[in-house]
């Protein structure tokens, strides 16, 4: 069984490594904050110091981080995956990122001595799913690697697609990051309208739950909503950080998103 690290232990990040050491592979773990490795230690994982000693220590190292420079420095940086590369090593970014930057980092990963191989794969599904293990997972890179990989995204998500070529699973998680910010929008001013309607708030959403305005957020969401329940489980900032990377990219592509820039 193939030797995994992962790099950043954040909301995703830690649960997808405790998903990975419940399915047999041995795990070696580094954070920023390394007390936040502890209890991944607790649970059989090596802790390591720097993301170049995961490497050192790994075949498949995922990385899960916050945005691009921060995939860039554990990468890329003194003590970064590079750094500590071998024949063999696969890097598997997590991440949500530049689509742009994903494929030069590609590159530049092929260009290393040693060189080694790389996905773009970023998810959807929340924290919830990184902790019941059934994200989707998006795939940009080659088919080969995909293969080599899916075993351990296997024991990370449920719904796991080849996009394409390097930064296409970047590009898609862009689009779904799209279709989640206007979607929560839609919910929420449905509801909004049906209370200054007057109308039971329950009933409405029940029903428009079964018919063609039913979505991920109208069963999820709206209950909560409903029930007073704003906990937070996404940071806004990070999810401006994402449709920025959208209108960013859809710019240079002078593609027109009015809705996506009205969420953002």
């Amino acid at each position: 069984m193939e030797r995994v690290g992962f790099v950043g232990l954040g909301i995703m990040g830690a649960p997808m490594a405790r998903n990975a050491l419940r399915a047999g592979f041995p795990v070696t773990v580094t954070n920023r904050t390394l007390e936040r490795a502890k209890p991944l230690g607790e649970a059989g994982a090596t802790i390591a110091r720097t993301p170049r000693e995961v490497a050192e220590r790994s075949d498949i190292v995922v990385t899960m981080v916050t945005n691009t420079p921060d995939v860039e420095a554990v990468i890329f940086g003194p003590e970064g995956v590079a750094a500590g590369a071998h024949d063999g090593l696969l890097a598997i970014d997590m991440s949500t990122v530049s689509p742009v930057a994903t494929r030069e980092f590609a590159t530049r990963a092929a260009a290393n001595r040693p060189p080694f191989r790389t996905l773009d794969a970023p998810v959807s599904g929340g924290e919830v799913g990184a902790i019941e293990a059934r994200l989707a997972i998006m795939v940009g890179g080659e088919e080969s690697d995909l293969k080599r990989a899916m075993p351990l995204f296997e024991a990370l998500g449920k719904t796991i697609v080849h996009i394409g070529d390097h930064g296409a699973g970047q590009a898609c998680k862009l689009a779904n990051q799209i279709a989640v910010a206007i979607n929560n929008l839609g919910v929420s001013e449905a509801l909004v309208f049906a209370k200054a309607q007057g109308i039971d708030l329950e009933r409405t959403r029940q029903v428009i739950a079964g018919g063609a305005g039913s979505s991920w957020a109208m069963q999820n969401y709206a209950p909560k909503m409903l029930a007073g329940d704003f906990r937070p489980g996404f940071m806004v900032d990070l999810q401006q950080k994402d449709l920025r990377l959208v209108l960013d990219n859809a710019y240079s592509e002078h593609v027109s998103l009015p809705g996506t820039s009205l969420v953002h």
